[in-house]
């Protein structure tokens, strides 16, 4: 998958990825590639996928007031994720095994706020 998105320094976005329930989409039910620079535990903002691939300090809090590109592989249990050309993150993960994707904006915690998210140029291809 590749995905062009602008995100303000507050926003609270991201992909999930592999949603085993459709009726049930977050965290743990589905990968989620995470766009939060500001997010409480940093290791887990954008370019992570939460809970499973941390990112590496020197790569975090950088997506906020630009234009971005996510590339995102799941090929079996291998998942990469490359922001703007540079690989954030790999894992081998079979957690989630198949499902749709969803693109993502909300807080995530309840009455909390969060900036704008625009996407552009959304690009599926099946491996």
């Amino acid at each position: 998958m590749r995905a062009e998105f602008w995100a303000a320094t507050d926003t609270n976005s991201g992909i999930f990825i592999r949603c085993g329930n459709p009726q049930k989409i977050g965290a743990d039910t589905c990968y989620e590639v995470n766009i939060w620079d500001i997010r409480p535990e940093p290791k887990y903002g954008t370019g992570a996928i939460v809970d499973v691939a941390a990112v590496p300090v020197p790569l975090q809090n950088t997506a906020g007031g630009k234009w971005n590109t996510y590339e995102i592989t799941a090929k079996g249990s291998e998942l990469t994720v490359k922001l703007n050309g540079v690989q954030t993150v790999q894992a081998n993960d079979s957690k989630h095994a198949n499902g749709p994707f969803t693109l993502q904006y909300g807080p995530g915690v309840k009455n909390a706020q969060g900036g704008a998210i625009k996407w552009r140029k959304v690009q599926v291809r099946s491996l």
